[in-house]
């Protein structure tokens, strides 16, 4: 569509007068485009990167069927998500990105311990057959555990969460797909590959690296003996870690809001002037407000390869927060440059336009902000309700004037504004005695102003009425209002106006808005995230105003609703899901082991990985955000994969005839490139957007940082925390024992009775 507008403009370009000029104003779908470009982009990259690593470990051919799954997984997926309903959009190129790594767990798991099985001299198809068997359990598990988290995703609620959950929908499509071919596939592909490479050395890179790498999994093992050894000091550390990380969020060092910020190539000005306002006057405050924006201009293109603003466009009459249209309405709406390609932020131009434009009379409100409200809502939203309308408007008046004090909230507006200037008439006592009543003066006085059909000429087929008002001077100055008289109905005799009626001039509401058939005002701010947190002003707004209101104005209620509101109820049902799903995981974790302790100590993992989506958004400077719990939440289903293979590997370890401590140690150490691979692919997917400057990619890098640094956090806890976890539930004699008829391994070997290492 966006391609058929542009070439329809040159076109008609070419066919217009050189005095006549087509632009293109408004355009936001050349953000989609730019946002999927980018998505397109780093999913290369990630691909090429996974690509690189597994070549590293395996021969080229080797590493190709591994590869192999990626685009075949996608294709299918694509067919999958259609059947759903499902397109490609922004929040689906994520899930596709995080996929990268993710789907690649299960073949790098068989492809790895195919390779062992191999390196140990069996033959390719022996290996094949009995490296496949021997993972074959952990994998469903793995793959059982993580699907079912995502599944209890899919169930979020909020506007938030419409919009969140497609990210598992597509991962449970792509997963599901991986597994097919990782089982069905893979292992066909990798017979081929090993029975013509019996005959091929390795690439010299490729030896050198194996030299390093072996070198490297020796002083892990080193290290996980002697993690074991202390291994008290090094889980009570670990435990000491999880709380100083909870303290940071709770402490507000790491901030939390239900969306990230997020910038664009429009931004707008809304004016709000006094209802009653003339046309002339808004057309002054509309050119003032232009100028300031063309000083804003001057002085930000300097930093810029070009004019920062592109097009300026103005309606009247139009202010969408307004909710009404008049003569004392307008928005300025601007162009700019690409944010790609733009060193200003939107907040950055707004905080410049604002004090050019100053503080303009008559003028009730000039909000400076993008034209969309994000899938959060407004970053203050409050919402009271009342049935005095005078009441309501001193508690907005209250509310308003605290929100002033904080140095960050910006354009502070409410839903309650005074209408035109009116004239209220009341009977003075006595009136009804001389027969006149509230409807005879109004009736008359109506009369009076906007006229009454005296006659009414017939002239052929036209019928021409006679309309009696006071003349034009007298009905447009309030000077004569005073000096009205009324004619009495009975007989006729004139009465002054101020004799029997008490005269006011006032100010109604222009416009009563009911939720719920309740009076209801609203009062909308905005905030600059560089300076404040939305979270951190409505916490205190709860804490330290809410009270007074409510003492001060009994009748009116009080509640929070944008952002605030749309978080919780997204992260209540998160919550929940998430709670669902980890009782779905141990249940499964229960049936894999025959054990309720064992898996226990695969669980730990999910909440210790915390730990590492803590710290990640600290050190790329980000707050905590909905999209980034969403991510914190998938590694629930990721880090338990290597925990469950290395807990496989290790009661594998007891029936050979090792003590725990030391199987715990050795399962360590042969699972740990299996375990850097899975994780280190799934790192380098998305790698690319983590380090990602485009001002597109900020809803995006929250969950990538969540999984990437909670992946690298878990990495470390399945290979030390894990052994030491074990071993201590082993100085309790809490592990289980293995029966001799336990055939975990599903080679059919009759394993031996080990009791628990003293």
């Amino acid at each position: 569509m966006l391609a058929a507008v542009k070439a329809f403009v040159e076109r008609e370009r070419q066919r217009l007068p050189a005095a006549i000029s087509l632009d293109l104003t408004g355009d936001r779908a050349s953000i989609v485009q730019e946002r999927l470009d980018l998505l397109s982009g780093n999913g290369m990259q990630g691909i090429v990167m996974v690509s690189i690593a597994l070549f590293m470990f395996f021969s080229v051919r080797y590493s190709f069927w591994v590869a192999a799954g990626l685009p075949i997984s996608f294709l299918a997926s694509f067919a999958v998500m259609s059947v759903m309903g499902m397109s490609i959009n922004m929040i689906s190129m994520v899930a596709l990105l995080v996929a990268i790594g993710i789907l690649m767990d299960d073949a790098i798991v068989i492809a790895e311990n195919i390779a062992a099985e191999h390196y140990k001299g069996k033959s390719p198809l022996d290996a094949v057959v009995s490296g496949t068997k021997k993972v074959a359990g952990g994998v469903l598990a793995s793959y059982a555990t993580t699907v079912l988290i995502f599944t209890s995703l899919l169930s979020l609620k909020g506007d938030l969460g419409q919009i969140l959950k497609v990210l598992p929908m597509v991962l449970i499509a792509v997963l599901t797909v991986s597994l097919f071919e990782a089982f069905f596939i893979l292992p066909r592909h990798l017979l081929h590959s090993l029975e013509h490479a019996a005959d091929k050395e390795k690439y010299e890179i490729q030896k050198r690296f194996d030299i390093w790498f072996e070198k490297q999994r020796l002083k892990m093992w080193k290290v996980v003996i002697k993690v074991v050894e202390y291994r008290y000091a090094f889980v009570g550390g670990i435990l000491a870690l999880f709380m100083v990380s909870i303290s940071l969020l709770a402490g507000g060092v790491v901030k939390f809001r239900s969306f990230p910020n997020l910038d664009g190539d429009y931004v707008q000005a809304r004016i709000l002037m006094t209802p009653g306002s003339t046309l002339a006057q808004l057309e002054g405050v509309v050119a003032k407000t232009l100028e300031g924006l063309q000083e804003t201009n001057e002085e930000l293109s300097k930093l810029e390869e070009g004019e920062l603003v592109r097009n300026v466009r103005v309606t009247y009459g139009y202010h969408i927060d307004a909710f009404e249209s008049g003569p004392h309405l307008a928005t300025i709406s601007v162009d700019l440059l690409s944010a790609d390609g733009r060193a200003n932020t939107i907040i950055d131009i707004t905080n410049a336009w604002r004090p050019k434009v100053g503080q303009l009379p008559g003028v009730l409100s000039i909000q400076y902000r993008r034209p969309q409200v994000g899938p959060g809502g407004r970053a203050i939203h409050i919402r009271l309700q009342g049935d005095d309308m005078d009441q309501l408007a001193l508690a907005s008046n209250d509310l308003k004037d605290w929100l002033y004090g904080y140095d960050g909230v910006v354009d502070i507006l409410d839903d309650l504004r005074p209408g035109k200037p009116i004239m209220e008439m009341r009977l003075r006592e006595g009136a009804l005695a001389l027969g006149l009543d509230a409807q005879t003066i109004a009736s008359q006085v109506r009369a009076n102003y906007q006229g009454i059909v005296a006659r009414e000429i017939q002239n052929g087929d036209e019928a021409y009425e006679i309309l009696v008002s006071l003349d034009k001077k007298s009905r447009s100055s309030l000077a004569d209002f005073d000096r009205l008289t009324i004619l009495h109905p009975q007989t006729g005799k004139p009465i002054p106006l101020s004799s029997v009626a008490t005269l006011k001039q006032v100010r109604a509401y222009s416009r009563v808005h009911r939720v719920n058939s309740i009076r209801t005002v609203s009062v909308f701010a905005d905030v600059d995230v560089d300076r404040i947190n939305a979270g951190e002003v409505l916490n205190d707004v709860k804490a330290n105003l809410l009270p007074q209101l409510a003492e001060r104005y009994p009748g009116v209620t009080l509640a929070l609703e944008g952002e605030a509101k749309n978080s919780d109820v997204t992260l209540a049902s998160l919550q929940r899901s998430f709670m669902l799903g980890l009782l779905g995981v141990f249940m499964i974790l229960c049936l894999q082991f025959k054990s309720y302790l064992e898996p226990v100590i695969v669980m730990v993992a999910i909440p210790l990985a915390f730990i590492g989506v803590i710290w990640g958004h600290l050190i790329m400077g980000l707050n905590l955000t909905m999209p980034s719990m969403v991510g914190a939440v998938s590694l629930a289903g990721i880090v338990v994969n290597d925990s469950i293979l290395l807990v496989e590997f290790t009661k594998n370890k007891v029936r050979e005839g090792m003590q725990l401590k030391d199987a715990t140690a050795a399962a360590s150490r042969d699972r740990f490139r299996a375990i850097f691979l899975t994780s280190f692919t799934t790192v380098a997917g998305v790698s690319p957007l983590l380090f990602e400057t485009s001002m597109q990619a900020q809803i995006l890098i929250p969950i990538v940082v969540s999984i990437a640094f909670g992946i690298s956090m878990s990495t470390i806890l399945v290979l030390f925390f894990l052994p030491a976890l074990y071993s201590i539930f082993d100085d309790f004699g809490w592990t289980a024992k293995l029966d001799e008829d336990d055939d975990e391994d599903g080679l059919g070997n009759a394993p031996a009775k080990v009791q628990p290492a003293e």
